[in-house]
């Protein structure tokens, strides 16, 4: 097998590496074999870090959502359904940032909430058969048409 000299090749992977783990604790920041493990969990947990952080934004307009509803007498699923029905089209963050920022505004959409809220939805069609008797009711019509039976002999 032929001899592969990397001078320049493994200098720079090892510079870039070690540069990564500037402002690490102790060995960290010093040695390779140690730096290398330190970056590859850091950037994992960075990894896991971007998704999470969308989870947390969400839970926190949720918080301010529901908490500026009960303000208005409705809970934030009440709220939710509410605006849905009343065909107002607003994420989360935007609800949110009414909410924080505007309370007259969210007060005008609170009182829309209810409003729709309050006028009966009717059901989409389901697209299945009827639903089938329940098993009181069957006997009883068994019994009956049984005694129909005898009465026509």
């Amino acid at each position: 097998m032929p001899r592969v000299k990397r001078g320049t090749v493994r200098r720079a992977k090892r510079k870039k590496l070690l540069g990564l783990a500037k402002g690490y604790y102790a060995n960290k920041s010093k040695l390779y074999r140690a730096a290398k493990e330190s970056v590859d969990t850091a950037l994992k947990y960075a990894f896991v870090g971007r998704r999470r952080k969308k989870r947390d934004f969400r839970r926190l307009w949720v918080v301010r959502i529901n908490a500026a509803a009960r303000e208005h007498g409705l809970t934030y699923g009440q709220l939710i359904a509410g605006l849905k029905a009343a065909g107002v089209t607003l994420d989360r963050k935007m609800l949110a940032d009414i909410a924080v920022n505007e309370p007259a505004s969210f007060a005008a959409l609170a009182g829309r909430a209810k409003e729709a809220k309050s006028l009966p939805t009717p059901r989409p069609p389901r697209g299945e058969k009827a639903p089938r008797p329940a098993k009181a009711e069957k006997r009883a019509r068994t019994a009956k048409s049984a005694t129909e039976a005898r009465a026509s002999m």
